[in-house]
Order: C-alpha cells, then structure tokens, then sequence
C-alpha cells in the first residue's frame, strides 16, 4: 500500500488533485508537540505574543497553542502575497493588521510556511518596528531552495521539497485547508 492511500482515509472528495503525502497527520501532530514543548521551555520566564499569519497558518496556530503550556496570549494578522496564483507575486498587502501594541513584548510570528521568504522578511520589518522585546518566527514548513531572502527561523516544523502544497491550512482558492495531512497539489488552481 502505498503511502498516500495508508495515510488518508478522510480526503476521498479531493483525492483527484492530491499527489503524495508530504507530512502525515500523525508527524504533523508529533512535530507540533515537540515545538510547544520546545517553545515551553525557552519563553517559560516570559510568555510569548503568538501572531499567527492567516488564514493558512490557522490550523498549526491552534494545535501550537495548546501545546504550549505557558498563558500565551494570541493575535491574528492577514497578508496576502499569492491571490488565486500558487506562486508568490513578491508584493505584500496587510490584509488584517493586529490589535494589540507590541512594545517591549515577546512576540513569535505563527507562519504556515516560508517559501521565497519575502513576505516573511516584510512581516518581521514591519513588526520589528513597533519595538517588540523580540521577534522570532514558528514556521510550519520550510520549502527547500526557494528562499530569496535569508532567513533565520527558531523554530521549523519540517523542510519540504518547493512542491505546492495543501492541507493543515493550506489552500488553493480557500479549499483543502480541512485536510488533516499535507499535500502535493496537482490539480489546477
């Protein structure tokens, strides 16, 4: 049996454009656990701002959130840099902003993943100038070789191939982000 069909059992309305499984529900869960406690242990003098970047990061925002066992405090921003594409345009619009001051806060950006890394380096510009105590960043995934701006990330859940994915948050056109594993996309956006 190979490993798509062994690991999905619930995505039978999307089967027709998903390839192969990239990270298993089960590592998904595994990983998120391992990075609250991770998390846990290096904020435990001082619990983080959690800002997770909707609307893909949701999902791992939630999961991450309760595996940390902190009295976290969490806030949402919307970027957009991809519309309906499935490539990064490289501009960035705020979509939503935060509500609550950084200044003199940890803060730990919540992000689905890192690709070409530059809206990741206009979101910690832009945060970085209201002053936060420190500003680091949870990715999910970190997409191999695709990087155009160097990153420097705490904390990486799993490096991935440059392979479009979904799932766990992920979309296209707003669909798949209920899959509870992540995807290759081969069918059309």
């Amino acid at each position: 049996m190979d490993r798509h069909a062994a690991e999905d059992f619930t995505a039978t309305w999307a089967k027709s454009v998903l390839g192969e499984v990239v990270v298993s529900a089960k590592e998904v869960s595994e990983r998120v656990g391992e990075l609250g406690r991770e998390i846990t242990a290096d904020y435990a003098a001082s619990p983080p701002l959690l800002v997770c970047v909707l609307k893909g990061a949701i999902n791992f925002m939630a999961d991450l959130m309760r595996a940390i066992e902190l009295p976290v405090e969490v806030d949402f921003m919307a970027v957009s840099s991809y519309g309906a594409a499935t490539k990064t345009s490289g501009v960035v619009r705020i979509v939503k902003d935060l509500d609550v001051d950084l200044l003199g806060r940890d803060v730990l950006i919540v992000e689905d993943v890192v690709d070409s890394g530059l809206t990741l380096n206009y979101l910690r510009q832009y945060l970085g100038a209201r002053n936060p105590a420190s500003l680091e960043v949870c990715a999910l995934l970190l997409k191999e070789g695709e990087q155009r701006v160097e990153q420097s990330l705490k904390y990486v859940g799993f490096s991935i191939p440059a392979d479009f994915v979904v799932g766990y948050g992920l979309d296209v056109n707003e669909r798949y982000r209920n899959l509870d594993a992540i995807y290759t996309f081969i069918g059309e956006a």
